[in-house]
């Protein structure tokens, strides 16, 4: 099939050479997008070949530069918040749709990105492209969004999920297109070598395995459409975070909780804190954590502003202990079997521990949180070896799980047209 041709209504581009689109939350300065879209384009560079034509759009286009910007073959174009003619555009400008985003079904954070990656969906269906959804997730949606899930997803040719729970969720909605399980391709991200030694040259008095917290403001969710707001609590306009008097005390009085959490931790084990932002929003929740704790000297704030993924993998793993309210920043550090306690905000987390037969370790926000805390956190500090192995038997699982999704992309190719490259598992 080498040197057919895909006729789009913008023009004409060899079977061979392919351009895809890949939709995403990119340009965010979030450690786990990126980390996921290096791995996605990975895949998709060996299995369509060199000469593929990649398209990424993002929401702050020198944000996503940083970290592909010197790729061959990538292209990064602004998505504005209102997407609705530029998505469309973008979708007929390209031969194959790839939906790269985690958080792809479901609603927890903001309607808006579902909304998007729904109308790339079905602009791709209205168009004749091949859309597939390349491990991602599926989680709570509300009512009015359940209905367009239902609707929507069906169009999209093959949807690759990353937990088997997430094919329940999908297949509970009525779903009964092909649905395949395998593993978060973050599983297979790995820092450079160089940065093995990075957190030891940037932070030589944080001494050795210091407590990460990657704290997530739940507080903020989700993300709501006005006309105007409080310009501090705009997102992107017309995007503003959910905010009240009432959302602004649980925010001071998670702060307090984590600054009393990471004081007990320098004073009853002598090491040390690294407040992580897996993403650039999270600073202001670790900027306030970090104010009041009455051991500052002891922790620092390492953000996805300014580290990339490589560097960020490489502090995750160097940890001690972690306590997550980010998915990635679990995922990311399996693979060094650090011990870990989750704040579940989200069913995401609650799925990843839930795989891992660690439900216990799994919390849910809100009162009586950091009295378990402190109690766990305790507990991961006395060098639980059984803990540890069972990450790292869960790390193996879910990383030749994830070596899956380059067969089904090459597959999935070879039935609409493409002849892929091999590919590296």
């Amino acid at each position: 099939m080498t040197g057919a041709v895909c006729a789009t209504s913008e023009g004409v581009s060899t079977m061979a050479d392919p351009k895809a689109l890949l939709v995403g939350y990119n340009g965010a300065n979030n450690t786990g997008a990126e980390a996921l879209l290096l791995a996605d384009i990975a895949d998709i560079r060996t299995v369509l070949g060199p000469g593929a034509r990649l398209t990424i759009p993002a929401l702050e286009p020198e944000n996503l530069a940083r970290y592909v910007g010197d790729m061959p073959g990538v292209d990064i174009v602004a998505m504005p918040m209102i997407f609705l003619s530029t998505a469309r555009r973008l979708v007929r400008q390209h031969d194959l749709i790839v939906l790269v985003e985690g958080a792809t079904y479901m609603d927890s954070g903001a309607s808006a990105l579902l909304w998007y990656f729904m109308w790339a969906t079905s602009c791709a269906h209205a168009a004749g492209k091949p859309c597939l959804a390349y491990a991602v997730d599926a989680g709570e949606l509300k009512p009015h969004n359940r209905w367009l899930v239902r609707h929507t997803a069906p169009k999209t040719d093959l949807i690759v999920v990353r937990s088997a729970a997430a094919a329940e969720r999908l297949r509970g909605l009525g779903i009964e297109n092909r649905i395949e399980v395998t593993a978060d391709n973050a599983f297979r991200f790995e820092p450079r070598a160089a940065d093995g030694l990075w957190l030891e040259q940037a932070w030589p008095e944080g001494g050795a395995a210091p407590v990460g917290f990657a704290c997530v403001d739940y507080n903020l969710w989700p993300v709501v459409i006005r006309p105007w707001g409080r310009r501090a609590d705009c997102y992107r306009w017309p995007y503003y975070f959910s905010r009240s008097p009432a959302r602004r005390a649980a925010t001071a009085a998670l702060a307090d909780g984590y600054a009393q959490l990471a004081d007990a931790i320098v004073e009853r084990h002598g090491r040390s804190v690294a407040l992580i932002c897996m993403e650039q929003l999270d600073e202001k929740l670790a900027g306030q954590i970090h104010r009041r704790m009455a051991h500052r000297e002891r922790a620092r704030i390492f953000s996805a502003r300014r580290h990339d993924a490589s560097q960020m993998t490489a502090l995750l793993r160097s940890l001690g202990a972690l306590v997550t309210s980010r998915y990635h920043a679990s995922v990311l550090s399996i693979a060094a079997a650090v011990p870990q306690v989750a704040v579940a905000q989200d069913l995401r987390l609650r799925t990843l521990f839930d795989e891992m037969g660690m439900p216990e370790l799994c919390i849910d926000p809100g009162p009586g949180m950091f009295d378990v805390l402190h109690t766990t956190i305790d507990r991961l500090l006395a060098d639980d070896d059984v803990l540890r192995a069972r990450l790292r038997r869960e790390y193996e699982r879910h990383l030749e799980s994830a070596r899956r999704n380059p067969e089904f992309l090459a597959a999935f190719v070879a039935e609409h047209g493409w002849r892929p490259r091999a590919w590296a598992a």
